[in-house]
This record gives C-alpha cells, structure tokens and sequence, in this order.
C-alpha cells in the first residue's frame, strides 16, 4: 500500500522594517550626529580633567578644562596641531582607535533603529555623522585663531570627516549589506589572497607589539627608573602612563617596521636590523624598548617576515588546482598587506615641534615594500610547489600492444576511425572510385532531379481513395445487390411492355430480353 508523503516546507517570515516618517528619520539622524560630537568630547574632558586633578601643582577649573579639551578633541581625530616652536603632527592612535569605536557604535545604533538593510541606505547616517563632525572640528579650528595651540581649518574640517566617516561606514557595514557588496564582486581566488593578506597582517603586526614587549621587559630598570624621575605625585606618574599608554600603537607600528627590516627613525637616531645609528632619546618610558646599540642576532628578526609569507603560501596552496590562480592569491595577499602597512605607517609618524627628535619616522613607502616582498616571494613559491597537481595515473598491469597493419594495403584516411574491427575491415574493402568515372549533364536543371525515396513513401491520393472505395463496397451487405438487381429487372420488363416488344429468347431457350 503506498504511502502518501507531504512535502512540508518551512515557512520564512520577511519582517520589513518599520517605516520611519522624514521627520522622524531627521530626528534620530541628527541626535546619532550630535551624539556622537558630544560624548566623545565629554570624554576627552573627563580624561584632562582626571589628569588634571590628580596633578600636584595643576589647578582645575571647568572652563579650563573644557577649553583645553577642544584642541584635544582634534588631536583624536589625528589633526595636527601647531605651536609657536613647531608642528605637532606625531598623535596618539589609541584615542583615534577609541574614537572611532564610539563613532561606529553611534552609527551602527542609529541604523538599527531606523531598520536599515540596503547599502545605499547607509548614505544618511554617514554623511549625518561626517557632517557634523567635521563642522565642529573646523568651527573649533576657527575659534582657536592664532592663540598658543593652533590648526588649519581645513585640515581640522577634512580630517574630522574623513576620521568619523570612516568610522561610520565600518559601523554600517555589516547591517547594510556593504560587507556582502564588496565580497560578492570578488571571485573566491581573490576573496582567499584578501583574507590571507589581513591575516599576514594582523600577524605581523603582532609581531612588532612581541618585540616591544620584549624591549620593555629587558629593560625594566630603565623604565621604571623614568616613571620614578617623572614626578613624586600620583597625578604626574598617571599622565605620564596615558601619555605611553596613547603612544602604545604607534610603537608598535615602529615595532612591526622593525621586524620587517624597515625600521625607524627619532631625530637623528635610526633603528634597524641591519642599521643603528645612536643618540639621545626623550625621557618617556614607553622608548625604553628601543635598542641601545646595534647586536648580531638583530637580523636574525628578519625571519619572522620569511615566515608569514610560508604561511601565506600555505593557505593558498589549495585554492585552485593551476599555479597561475594560487599565484594570484598570494598576490593579492600581497598587494593587500602592503596597502595596510602603508596606512599604518602614515598614521604612525609626523612632525615632533621642531625639536632635536624632529621628525619622527616609519618609512612608510619602504615598509610597504619590504611586506609585500616577504609576503609575496616564500608564498609564491610555497603555493606553487606544495600545491595539487593533476597527474595523469597510468596502470601497472597495462601493456602496449603495437597494432598489425599491412604496409601493402591500401590507405584508409586516417579521419575515419571505428571502434569495432569487423567495420574497420569493411570500410577497407569499400572501392575507392574517383570522379570522373561520373558522368553528370550539366545542361540538367533542378527540376530535372528528383527523389524516388518521395515517391515510394507518399503513396497517390487517388489510389488511396480508390482503395477505400473497393473497402466500402466490401463492406456492403450482398442482400441489398440482389434488390437492386431485381429492381432493375422489373424496370426492364416495364419498359418492354410500354414499347409493345416481347422478350426474347436466346439459343439456350431461356427467356431473354
């Protein structure tokens, strides 16, 4: 007995987004935008008016603080700033990071509830929050003037929009769909060398925050004897920890320039594997981790760069059977990791107020470089040779059988090819004749030509309906011959009579007409 299956499928509900009025849109976009001006602004308060709290000789006031806190504010969002002895371009990343983390949060907030899913939805809430932030940075650009602490207007208005957008758009990423728009137009070869390239990366940049942990602690006694000689209040050894604490990314970018072979420079002093020139540093903890003089073993750091591109070419040897695509995995890993390390190295460095540690630099060009050759060279030839091969298997108990042929025989064109002997012989035995033993009249036109296949498929209508004719007669019943028989009989012994003719009678004696 069968059994009757239902096929039950499970229902999806698409719950739409609730639909927002234009005022209300406006509303919540302009309170993400200030919102986002104002909380970061208190917190950059909150920490000057910590420090200056807890500073012995430091007197706090709420304007002060608040006042102090505008210059600050641009300063996070890495506008340099300007003194009378010089340009203050070397930021603390760290508030940039934090920053920007509290922009993406705002961002991605108001597009939760504004219920935003597509990518060019997106559009209003970065250009709400890039706006707004970049009028307050050049409107506090503008009132500062040519006081103690300047900045550009422009600078101060570009830099803030272009911080908080990007910020913004990192937010909106994912819950707009931007992510999966990106992504989509890449194919998997690409997709593959772009995650390889951040995962290189993040690695090596990993590996430059290990060799400042390492500096700091084979030099503790340095360190701890500048926290020491800072101050004796509580209040000047917490400043100073933010202050090494805000630089920390920064030395890890020189640190992870390090590793690679790049290096950096502070004034007239340049640190290197392979290269170290010596001098006077200024008196801040975190620059204990620098090196004191040059060591054998420091090149032996350049092998960490070596390893990462081994790496690399290890994730890219099965994202395709040809060579040529897991090459272009690894070229994109390492287009994409020197990209990185570009803007890294950017942000790292700047101007020091035309000091004797002015400038401070992360070579970014040629630590862009350096990456991409470590990344691309080993990966390059680790996914060519340690990648899938097609091999063509061959049996071990096949044997080669050389065909028998007679030279004597005639030759068969070698495009016909037959799969069974018996047809391959036959065609052998077929005679070739050439084509003037055809004789064909060129004076014939096409109606002169016919098909008899034609011919003897169609078979003539009228033999067909004669044929259906004699099937009818057949068919018909032999008592309605004999009546019509007799009828016509009687009609003949009728007109007999009317003409006044007797029958007559044949030479059998039967009576006869």
């Amino acid at each position: 007995m069968p059994v009757l299956q239902r096929d039950v499928t499970r229902e999806v509900n698409t719950v739409r987004p609730p639909e927002f009025s234009r005022s209300e849109r406006t509303r919540v976009l302009i309170a993400s935008a200030v919102g986002s001006v104002v909380v970061g602004y208190a917190a950059v308060a909150a920490v000057l008016a910590l420090v200056s709290a807890t500073a012995t000789y430091a007197e706090f006031s709420t304007s002060g603080v608040l006042s102090a806190a505008a210059p600050a504010w641009l300063a996070a969002h890495h506008v340099p700033l300007r003194f009378e002895s010089g340009q203050l371009g070397v930021l603390p990343l760290l508030p940039t990071a934090l920053l920007m983390l509290l922009v993406g949060r705002t961002a991605a907030g108001a597009a939760d509830r504004l219920g935003l899913y597509e990518p060019l939805q997106a559009r209003g809430v970065v250009l709400s929050i890039a706006g707004s932030h970049a009028v307050v940075g050049g409107t506090i650009a503008l009132v500062m003037g040519e006081g103690v602490v300047r900045a550009t207007p422009a600078v101060a208005f570009f830099g803030c929009a272009a911080v908080s957008g990007l910020a913004a758009t990192i937010g909106v990423a994912r819950r707009c769909g931007l992510v999966e728009v990106v992504f989509d137009k890449l194919d998997p070869v690409a997709l593959h060398g772009l995650r390889s390239g951040f995962m290189a990366l993040f690695t090596l940049v990993c590996m430059g925050a290990l060799a400042v942990a390492a500096g700091l602690a084979a030099s503790w006694p340095t360190t701890s004897g500048l926290f020491a000689g800072a101050g004796p209040s509580f209040g000047v050894g917490l400043g100073v920890f933010l202050l090494c604490l805000g630089y920390l990314p920064n030395a890890i970018i020189a640190g992870f320039s390090y590793v690679v072979g790049a290096g950096f420079s502070l004034g007239g002093v340049e640190v290197a594997p392979t290269r170290f020139v010596g001098g006077p540093v200024p008196p801040v903890p975190l620059l204990a981790a620098m090196p004191e003089n040059a060591f054998v073993w420091s090149p032996a750091v350049l092998a960490g760069g070596a390893v990462i591109g081994v790496l690399v070419g290890w994730t890219c040897r099965k994202v395709s059977d040809r060579p040529t695509s897991r090459l272009r995995a690894v070229l994109v890993a390492a287009i994409t990791a020197a990209v990185g390390s570009l803007v890294l190295a950017a942000t790292a460095g700047g101007r020091l107020a035309g000091g004797a540690f002015d400038p401070v630099t992360v070579p970014a060009g040629l630590l862009a470089l350096l990456v991409a050759l470590w990344v691309l060279v080993p990966g390059a030839l680790v996914a060519w040779l340690a990648g899938n091969r097609k091999k063509t298997v061959v049996a071990d108990d096949a044997e080669f059988v050389e065909p028998d042929y007679d030279e004597d025989a005639e030759a068969v064109d070698p495009d016909v090819v037959f799969e069974d002997d018996e047809l391959t012989d036959q065609f052998e035995q077929l005679e070739v004749v050439d084509e003037d033993e055809f004789e064909v009249e060129e004076d014939l036109e096409d109606d002169d030509y016919y098909d008899e296949d034609e011919y003897d498929e169609e078979e003539p209508e009228d033999v067909v309906e004669a044929e259906d004719v004699e099937d009818e007669q057949e068919d018909e019943p032999e008592d309605d011959a004999d009546e019509d028989l007799e009828e016509e009989e009687d009609l003949d012994a009728e007109f007999d009579e009317m003409l006044g003719m007797e029958p007559e009678e044949d030479l059998d004696g039967k009576p006869g007409r």
